[in-house]
């Protein structure tokens, strides 16, 4: 019997804008960043989503929106449906206009409607359950119209707090559909009952934010312990350097879309 081919995936990716540097920070210092060192990242980052089977779908950049390239933050993609969100900065709202039509070819949309605010980043999916980081751009109101559109269609929906790090998808990302990679200084495990959790290392706190698909992680280069966690799951590790985006609080998950089918 022939191995099981990987599933192939789209990666919605949006390219770097010019005024990335002036990108919004709230847990962080200011560090000047070198744009064209975080053009080359970028693809870099995208070469990484093709190892991993992924289909990259590329959107050109927003020069006068600082924070676009960190798309995953402009939508909710389930298999049922695409929700196009309301951020919690209102600076960065105008992203979400050219997220949709790219969206739409694959699944149905909504939206989140004003007065609710929520980031992409603080919704991490595992299985039927969505778990909703409260944080400073997700509010309750949010949380409760996202639980009206998802409920019906079978999902359960948990806020969880979020303290110290911008999104809950900084403090922990799923790496298999029962396993969550974890900050614990950042958000409670105690909040994941159920499922099997692998706390990060002390000495790596960004590194819990991984983009698991099709057997692979890829994560930010500079985290060797729990790359060496990551490793004893099974998955194959793909680190990219992503020092540039890092000092804008952004991740690997945060510069992708990822759609299935």
């Amino acid at each position: 019997m022939s191995a099981a081919r990987p599933t192939t995936l789209h990666a919605i990716v949006r390219e770097v804008s010019s005024s990335l540097p002036k990108c919004q920070i709230t847990h962080i210092g200011r560090e000047p960043i070198d744009i064209e060192l975080a053009r080359r990242q970028h693809e870099a980052y995208c070469a990484a989503l093709a190892l991993a089977a992924a289909e990259i779908l590329r959107l050109p950049p927003l020069d006068d929106l600082p924070d676009a390239c960190f798309i995953e933050d402009a939508a909710i993609v389930l298999p049922e449906v695409a929700i196009i969100t309301r951020m919690g900065s209102p600076a960065r709202r105008a992203e979400t206009a050219g997220v949709e039509p790219a969206l739409r070819p694959f699944r149905r949309m909504q939206t989140v409607p004003p007065p609710g605010m929520i980031d992409g980043g603080d919704v991490l999916r595992m299985g039927r359950t969505l778990f909703i980081g409260r944080s400073t751009r997700s509010s309750r109101d949010g949380i409760e119209t996202l639980r009206h559109i998802v409920e019906p269609l079978g999902y359960r929906v948990i806020a969880i707090e979020v303290r110290g790090c911008l999104h809950l998808k900084t403090a922990c990302t799923g790496i298999s559909p029962e396993t969550l990679l974890v900050n614990p200084d950042w958000v409670d495990p105690a909040a994941f009952r159920g499922l099997h959790i692998i706390n990060i290392p002390i000495d790596e706190p960004w590194a819990a934010n991984a983009l698991t698909i099709n057997g692979s992680a890829i994560m930010a280069r500079g985290h060797p312990r729990t790359a060496d966690l990551l490793a004893k799951t099974g998955l194959s590790i793909l680190p990219v350097d992503l020092s540039e985006f890092q000092k804008a609080e952004a991740g690997a998950t945060c510069l992708s879309l990822i759609v299935e089918g």
